[in-house]
């Protein structure tokens, strides 16, 4: 397993070239024409990754995305992934990263496909404009 500053060092990489959304709009092509991906519903879910606050990138400074946020009464460093997932096949279709102190709700949009009949998310996905 990568230590944690080649896996920073690899996530900076593919966002500066805008790899993310070019290699899921591939493997995503290829699942659809094999009949993995039903696209006729969409499951949201927002989780927390946490680091050491002591984490550094490259160059000796704290990674600018890693933020402070309390979930309960406990507090946690680092990021939040919004990962959008087919609800008919459980395969991740996008995923979203964010800092850990952005609400759940502003990703929600880019986490669909467009198709979707359904959409699954917990209520703190949705806002009221989001609702229908």
């Amino acid at each position: 397993m990568p230590d944690e500053s080649t896996r920073l060092w690899f996530r900076h990489f593919v966002e500066e070239f805008g790899l993310a959304r070019i290699i899921s709009t591939d493997v995503n092509a290829v699942l659809q024409s094999n009949g993995f991906l039903l696209r006729s519903g969409t499951a949201i879910n927002v989780t927390l990754i946490s680091v050491p606050s002591s984490a550094k990138i490259h160059g000796g400074s704290r990674d600018p995305q890693m933020n402070q946020t309390k979930k309960g009464n406990q507090y946690h460093f680092g990021m939040k992934a919004h990962v959008g997932v087919d609800a008919g096949s459980g395969l991740v279709h996008t995923m979203v990263t964010t800092a850990a102190h952005r609400h759940r709700d502003t990703q929600a949009q880019d986490l669909l496909q467009g198709e979707e009949i359904y959409v699954f998310a917990e209520s703190g996905c949705r806002n009221e404009e989001k609702r229908e």
